[in-house]
């Protein structure tokens, strides 16, 4: 008799629990919506593109390479007299206010001539005497005097010329500015894709440079400069260029 009572207080029980469990599981999806729903909207993927800039700038800067190139019976004679036409190129170029710091020893060398006629198989050729060079490397910030400091060096004793390198002295905030256009060009090309696909850009991912072009040094040969009493030299353009690679999240 006190049997059915207590089979009905468990079903009783069970349903409640049943009903419990169903209660909190809708509670659990509920708060779990709003969550799933920004998963979602932040999930809609990637955008990477590369861009590049490039700024053209004029050298400001050149680096005269000249040598005096002397023959001789003998080195000590043929390096006091190659010695003192080498001084004398350096002091008229100090003389036309190029400073110490700009000039450099450049190329110094002794090299042995032999006769040519007298070469056999069996026996070394004979030294006929010796042939010394020494070189400076003259560095010309103001490009308006170049070609008088041209003149200048060959007329003071140098008698090898080899040639004239142009350069960019401070080519730091030019490639600033390469970087901030190559970066522009990267957002530019995203907008396009995403505007043709209907999603905005969202954050940037990443953002990496992937290569940089600065100016290299050009060199001029100058030929034919000793006998030319007014040097005209023109020293064009030279590009820096930077570019860098960015990905976007889309929206």
């Amino acid at each position: 008799m006190n049997k059915l009572p207590i089979i009905k207080n468990r079903h009783r029980i069970s349903l409640a629990r049943r009903m419990a469990l169903a209660a909190g599981l809708s509670t659990a999806l509920l708060s779990a919506a709003p969550a799933m729903a920004e998963d979602s909207m932040q999930s809609a993927g990637t955008i990477t593109m590369e861009g590049q800039g490039s700024v053209s700038v004029a050298p400001d800067m050149a680096v005269i390479s000249a040598s005096v190139v002397t023959t001789t019976k003998t080195t000590a004679d043929g390096l006091a007299e190659n010695s003192a036409a080498i001084a004398g190129v350096i002091k008229a170029l100090k003389g036309e206010g190029i400073e110490a710091k700009d000039i450099q020893t450049a190329g110094f060398g002794i090299y042995p001539r032999y006769d040519s006629v007298k070469n056999s198989s069996t026996r070394q050729p004979d030294i006929t005497g010796y042939e010394i060079r020494n070189g400076v490397e003259v560095k010309v910030r103001d490009l308006a005097k170049l070609g008088d400091l041209l003149t200048l060096v060959v007329e003071s004793g140098a008698n090898s010329m080899n040639g004239i390198r142009f350069e960019v002295s401070d080519p730091a905030e030019k490639l600033d500015e390469a970087r901030k256009k190559a970066v522009e060009a990267a957002r530019h090309k995203a907008e396009v894709f995403a505007a043709a696909a209907g999603v905005e850009l969202g954050a940037i991912q990443s953002i990496s440079e992937t290569g940089v072009q600065m100016p290299r040094p050009v060199m001029m040969r100058a030929e034919g400069m000793m006998m030319a009493k007014a040097v005209p030299v023109e020293a064009g353009e030279e590009t820096i260029s930077a570019n860098v690679t960015i990905r976007w999240t889309l929206k």
